[in-house]
Order: structure tokens, then C-alpha cells, then sequence
């Protein structure tokens, strides 16, 4: 069946008409006359049957549904765009669309990536971030880099590392007290993460505590969130330390407890079954494994 789309053309006009609320300066901006802009328009009314704009001799002002209508036509553009420019820089490239989650993306990987570029000139690698599993079915992803348990339906899982998070604060809410026992840290505001909600739950419990305050206090979605929060004295977070190594040696965090949180779960590198024959996949997963094998090495 035909899908019931207008033109793009309608819709490129549309779009300018709408963010310039003119049909004369979307017409320079396109390269366009403004009889064809308004023709376009025009079609483009008659075929929603909607009117768009409202004209009068002061000019053209958006409906209520040509501003609703604007809004959604202009994002979809930018898709339409952005995916036109990705399919033209990758002609003739072996190019690896990556979701990573941010901030082991940000401050693990990626200052050692070039590593990788230099190893392998002729691979391309994209990060995108990606917090939760998704279906590789549904994205143009090649592959995932996540933190969990490997259950991840039609794809081959690759173990990278632990986290091993240990409470991290300040140094002016550590004071001169040293290292924290568990129940002064229980004392504390309790810096929470939102994917890993039981964190300091778990963190008391691997010691034989119960504490009542384990879980509350605000939350943050990233470990970046978490450590700058903690940096500005808002409390004691719970981070693997090979995410805030620059922080820890600048001395802008300071570990208040030595004790690590041990979990089953790990980063794999998730990579889809219908993938797993990439060359340069594999040339990447074989770079990441030996990168890996080589920090822990070194831990």
C-alpha cells in the first residue's frame, strides 16, 4: 500500500516557512521563488487538508496545528539529515556504530581509542550512548558496550571488567577524619544512582550492616553526575575508582573507604550473532579484551 507521505519538497518549504514565519525569506533561503514556495504549501494544505498558516496582509502566522506540525516535520528533517550525512562520510569505510554507556565511554575508553586508530587507520569508530539494553534489530548499532549480566538475547557477549565501586567524597567533607568506618559513612548524605538503585544497600550488606538511610538521598543517572556532585560536597557516592582516576590523582576526590563492592554483573561488549563474522569487529574486539586484560593487569 502507498505510504501516505507528501513530498519532501512541501515539507523542506514548510519547514523554512515555519521557522522564519515567512514565506518570502524561507524563498531566499532555499533558492526558491516565493510563488513556489506558497505552491508548495499550498499542496502541502490541500493534502493534509489542514490549514497550516493563517495569511493576511502583515504576512503568514502558524495554526495551532502548523505549529504542532512544524515542531514534528522539523525533527524528523534533522533525522532525515543526519542519516543522509552518515551514509555519505561512510561510503567505502569500515565504520563500527557503537553504543557505549557514558562514562565508561568518556573515561575509559576513549583515552585509549586512539590506540585502536592507529593500530587499525582503515575502522571508523562511532560512540553513541546508550544507557540500557535495546534490540539491535531495531538500530543501526554494530555492536554494545553495557554494563549487566550478558543476558542479552541474539547476541555473543565478551566480559571486559568489573566495577568494584568504592565511596568516594570530597576532601573537604572527609576533613581531617581519614578513612570512614561504614556507620560514620551511614551518617552521611548518600549519593544515589538511578540504574543501580541498591548500591549502598549492597555496599552495607557486604559488611553485615543494615543501615536505614541506605537508600535515600538524590539521585543520578551517570557516575559523571555522581562525581561531580560528590566534588562540590554533596555527599558520598559509591564509584569504581578506573572512572574517576584523573579526580583521585588530582586529589579532587579522595576514597573515604577502602572496602569494594563486588557484583556479579560486569561491561561486556555485546556484539549481534548476525555480526560476529565483521573483520573489523573482530579486529576491535580482539584491541578491547587485550586493553582490558591489560588495565586489570595493572589494578
Amino acid at each position: 500500500m502507498r505510504r501516505k507521505i507528501p513530498s519532501t519538497a512541501a515539507l523542506v518549504c514548510f519547514e523554512a516557512a515555519a521557522r522564519n514565519e515567512s514565506f518570502t525569506k524561507a524563498a531566499q533561503e532555499l533558492a526558491l521563488t516565493q510563488g513556489a514556495v506558497c505552491r508548495q504549501i499550498g499542496g502541502l494544505e490541500a493534502f493534509l487538508n489542514v490549514e497550516l498558516f493563517r495569511r493576511s496582509r502583515r504576512g503568514v502566522k502558524l495554526t495551532e496545528a502548523g505549529l504542532s506540525y512544524s515542531r514534528q516535520i522539523a525533527a524528523q528533517l534533522d533525522a532525515v539529515e543526519r542519516d543522509t550525512l552518515s551514509v555519505m562520510r561512510q561510503q567505502g569505510a569500515n565504520v563500527i556504530e557503537l553504543a557505549v554507556v557514558p562514562t565508561f565511554g568518556t573515561q575509559w575508553l576513549l583515552p585509549r581509542l586512539k590506540d585502536f586508530q592507529q593500530c587499525h587507520p582503515e575502522v571508523t569508530v562511532n560512540l553513541t550512548n546508550r544507557t540500557r539494553p535495546f534490540l539491535f534489530a531495531d538500530t543501526t548499532f554494530d555492536a554494545a558496550i553495557y554494563f549487566g549480566d550478558a543476558d542479552w538475547s541474539g547476541t555473543q557477549s565478551h566480559r571486559l571488567m568489573g566495577e568494584n565501586p568504592v565511596p568516594v567524597c570530597s576532601p573537604a567533607l572527609l576533613g581531617e577524619e581519614g578513612m570512614l568506618e561504614a556507620r560514620r559513612i551511614g551518617q552521611l548524605p548518600l549519593l544515589q544512582q538511578s540504574t543501580r538503585p541498591y548500591a549502598w544497600r549492597q555496599w552495607f550488606g557486604s559488611l553485615g550492616m543494615n543501615m536505614e538511610r541506605d537508600m535515600t538521598g538524590p539521585r543520578y543517572e551517570l557516575f559523571s553526575m555522581l562525581a561531580q556532585a560528590a566534588m562540590h560536597d554533596m555527599g558520598i557516592a559509591l564509584i569504581p575508582p578506573f572512572l574517576i582516576q584523573r579526580e583521585l590523582e588530582e586529589g579532587r576526590l579522595v576514597v573515604a573507604n577502602r572496602h569494594a563492592l563486588s557484583s556479579d554483573k560486569a561491561y561486556y561488549l555485546m556484539i549481534p550473532e548476525r555480526k560476529v563474522e565483521s573483520g573489523s569487529l573482530r579486529a576491535f574486539r580482539d584491541w578491547l579484551l587485550h586493553q582490558a586484560q591489560a588495565y586489570i593487569g595493572k589494578a
